[in-house]
């Protein structure tokens, strides 16, 4: 044990200076956080570097890389998942009569102490990052992600794959099933390690493609044989309660499994395609939604309002984007924050993503003339206070939203269109008179999804002049700041990016503005005096987080350039 602090241990293994170190420890004190914590939000050192110089403070020897296949089954079996992801910690081998653990923190005294009850045994503890301890849990409790290649190339040697899909198997209990229950089951534990949203499974001429959409953007994955294809499906369709004998239509089923301790919902799409059925998997973790407004990634000044918004009585509230873009998570917040046991919330939803404790959620089935409408008509008999009804599609919607909201009751709701005051005019479309509209909006969201950069690998770098020229800023606005570059790690999958995050602008109805709804202005003229009143745009916010570091210049184009943000 080296009896040095960390701060000297660091200016000497790492490339920190002591105005740096200066700089983090009254980070350290200002926060009430450790040096490391500290360290590593300032970006002044990666996380690696803090554990290999805590290695060497504490003398346990630093894992660069955790070997799964040589961890015992025995060990796994005596460790739940849930606590070894809890303290992020795994036993890894056996070296006489003790046994070498995996630990993020070595400073976890309590964690070591509950391993040795256990596993019965001494441990010796060797310290590993936070990355390489989860994605090793991950592998060691669900199989490896070879599993997909052995499965695939059982399929290619020949092996007879028509199975028994009578009875659907848990995921975690597959050890010994057909190679095609492998290779479904590994791909949904590959889409959740790599935390996509959307599995996509597509048949072409001679192959099937399998894509995962991570952050909004698809990759590649998997090329499987065409004849695996049709039993695929099947798995799926059994997984999901669907008909396996109908391939002519389109159908939806619904898949609720755990992975790697999360509760993961999966909505199932099939659709019939010139080659086959092609199938969408859309993956709802149900343990990491987001349900703070505070963490929505909301501008001060647009939290501020946002949050005056929903303490709205009575009102029409939008929140507008295109599909994927956040629209139901900043719903389910704005609910989340409002519900308490002095109001009932009532939602109507196609179909409801995520259950909220407390909250009466109602599915939409146009089948049996189950609509928004109809389901907002029921509501108004049941005396609601907060009313969420998922999208406004229709006059007819919208005139009962209206018309609860003036008698009475706040109504969240979404929209598809390119921005706030964009909204106004579709409603005018739908057929609403301009008085109304004006009587009953109270505010109107709209936002995006950005990409987040890594935080692992993120490099500061100075732009170039043509680069904020494209973005539309002046070199002066950055007050010489450096932005980030997404650059690429295994924690980000090589992409630059994790995570994603919102970009906003709220449009709070004035007076003023009521006045330019009820004269029936054009969109245009609405935003130039909400500017002027102070509302963020859509695209100043998305540079206001370029220059904080969330994202970068590359993606705000890549956003921009898919449709205008104004």
């Amino acid at each position: 044990m080296d009896s040095r602090s960390l701060g000297s241990i660091l200016l000497e293994t790492s490339s920190l200076t002591e105005e740096q170190l200066e700089q983090a420890l009254a980070v350290q004190r200002e926060r009430g956080i450790r040096l490391g914590e500290a360290l590593v939000q300032l970006k002044l050192l990666r996380s690696e570097d803090i554990l290999k110089a805590l290695s060497i403070q504490l003398g346990f020897p630093y894992e660069n890389g955790i070997e799964v296949d040589g961890i015992p089954s025995d060990l796994i079996s005596q460790l739940p998942i849930s606590y070894a992801k809890q303290n992020e910690v795994l036993p890894l081998r056996r070296e006489g009569k003790t046994i070498i653990v995996a630990i993020a923190d070595p400073t976890n005294f309590y964690a070591l102490d509950d391993l040795r009850i256990l596993l019965n045994a001494d441990v010796q503890p060797v310290i590993a990052s936070s990355y390489e301890i989860v994605n090793a849990i991950n592998a060691a409790y669900n199989k490896s992600d070879d599993a997909g290649d052995e499965a695939i190339s059982e399929l290619n040697e020949g092996e007879d794959i028509s199975g028994d899909f009578n009875e659907p198997v848990d995921l975690l209990d597959a050890d010994d099933e057909a190679p095609i229950i492998r290779l479904v089951n590994t791909l949904m534990f590959r889409a959740v390690k790599q935390r996509a949203s959307d599995i996509h499974i597509e048949p072409f001429e001679r192959e099937v493609k399998v894509r995962f959409r991570i952050n909004g953007v698809l990759y590649d994955i998997l090329s499987i044989p065409k004849r695996a294809h049709s039993a695929i499906l099947s798995r799926i369709k059994v997984m999901s309660h669907l008909n396996i004998a109908e391939k002519r239509i389109p159908q939806d089923g619904r898949i609720r499994i755990k992975i790697a301790g999360k509760d993961v919902d999966i909505r199932v799409s099939t659709i019939p395609t010139a080659h086959g059925e092609s199938s969408v998997m859309r993956l709802l973790d149900t343990s990491s939604v987001m349900l703070d407004v505070d963490k929505l990634g909301f501008h001060p000044k647009n939290l501020e309002k946002f949050k005056r918004l929903i303490d709205h009585k009575n009102g029409i509230l939008l929140v507008t984007g295109p599909t994927g873009s956040g629209k139901t998570t900043t719903l389910y917040a704005a609910l989340t924050k409002l519900n308490t046991n002095e109001v009932k919330i009532l939602t109507a939803e196609d179909p409801v993503e995520y259950q909220l404790h407390g909250i009466n959620q109602m599915q939409v089935n146009p089948k049996i003339d189950l609509t928004f409408s109809s389901c907002l008509r029921a509501f108004l008999r049941q005396d609601p206070d907060i009313i969420m009804v998922g999208e406004i599609r229709d006059s007819e919607t919208a005139e009962i939203a209206i018309q609860a909201s003036l008698t009475g009751h706040l109504v969240l709701s979404t929209l598809h269109t390119n921005d706030a005051p964009a909204s106004i005019s579709r409603l005018v479309d739908m057929g609403i008179e301009p008085f109304l509209i004006a009587s009953s909006v109270i505010g109107i969201v709209a936002q995006r999804l950005v990409r987040t950069v890594c935080r692992e690998c993120a490099r500061l770098y100075t732009p170039e002049d043509i680069e904020l020229e494209r973005l539309g800023i002046e070199r002066e606005f950055l007050k010489g700041k450096q932005l980030y570059r997404a650059v690429g790690c295994p924690a980000c999958l090589e992409t630059g990016y994790a995570g994603r995050a919102g970009i906003h602008e709220v449009l709070f109805i004035t007076d003023k503005v009521r006045q330019l709804i009820i004269k029936n202005a054009d969109a245009s003229e609405v935003k130039r005096l909400a500017i002027t009143e102070g509302m963020i745009s859509l695209r100043d916010d998305a540079i206001n987080k370029v220059i904080l570091g969330v994202t970068t210049i590359e993606e705000v184009l890549r956003i921009t350039q898919e449709e205008s943000l104004g």
